[in-house]
């Protein structure tokens, strides 16, 4: 089970490398060419820059492919573990299905609301010096996430036997959206886009940053439910025969 986890997550992170090295890529290189134009503009964190640069653009793009495929590879593999934690639990008849359906609350809780909060920004954009607060409130909105989703699954598990199926949604988005308005009301807010810089080439860099994360939990999902589906497949003439399942007499 962990294995075919991990290879769904190393296709999945593969996929993702090549969706982000297209669509991602343009953007990252034109936001560069604004923060190069303003460090040029002053000669002290210029030299600043170039001395902290301590890998080439051109390393960077060698390495997406190796930094998407191990985080494919970590992620595929906490799934396949939840899918064995979790598999009893969960209402749904087919294997493939409960796969993609821990893949999608992944993908809801883990993605979808944090960029709620805290999307994607390129180069030039961030102060430096509220880093460590920014990651950690985005580590709290992850975890806040899979919290959410969890508290609209336990709402929707917990009302009575022979409850309208309209009532256990409404009661299980109920839940989700609250727990996650209270993470966006508590988590401080960021805004450090700088007034001139381009509203078109940040919301295409985060676009593309969201969709290089729905590449990669779709990937997971269908690769390790198909995983999943082959392992239950059994080859024509894998049946023993009668004659070896009885015993012979003497």
């Amino acid at each position: 089970m962990l294995l075919r986890g991990l290879l769904a997550g190393l296709i999945a992170g593969l996929l993702a490398g090549a969706f982000a090295y297209f669509a991602g890529e343009p953007r990252v290189e034109a936001a560069i060419a604004i923060e190069e134009q303003a460090v040029h503009a002053d000669p002290a964190t210029g030299a600043e820059h170039h001395a902290d640069e301590l890998v080439s653009r051109e390393g960077q793009r060698g390495g997406l492919f190796l930094a998407t495929g191990l985080f494919g590879v970590a992620m595929g593999g906490l799934l396949s573990i939840a899918y064995a934690l979790l598999r009893r639990r969960l209402r749904i008849r087919h294997d493939a299905h409960a796969a993609l359906a821990l893949a999608g609350a992944a993908l809801l809780g883990a993605v979808i609301v944090p960029f709620g909060k805290y999307p994607a920004n390129p180069p030039a954009v961030g102060n430096p010096d509220t880093i460590n607060q920014r990651t950690g409130s985005y580590l709290a909105m992850v975890i806040l996430g899979l919290v959410a989703v969890w508290a609209g699954a336990l709402a929707y598990r917990s009302m009575r036997a022979g409850t309208p199926q309209w009532s256990r949604c409404a009661a299980a988005l109920a839940g989700f959206l609250a727990t996650v308005a209270v993470g966006y009301l508590l988590l401080p807010s960021f805004n450090e886009v700088p007034a001139d810089f381009p509203a078109e080439l940040l919301w295409d860099f985060r676009l593309a940053s969201l969709g290089t994360q729905l590449v990669m939990w779709a990937g997971i999902g269908l690769a390790f439910a198909a995983l999943l589906h082959r392992r239950h497949m059994r080859p024509t003439g894998s049946e023993p025969s009668p004659e070896a399942i009885v015993p012979a007499r003497s």
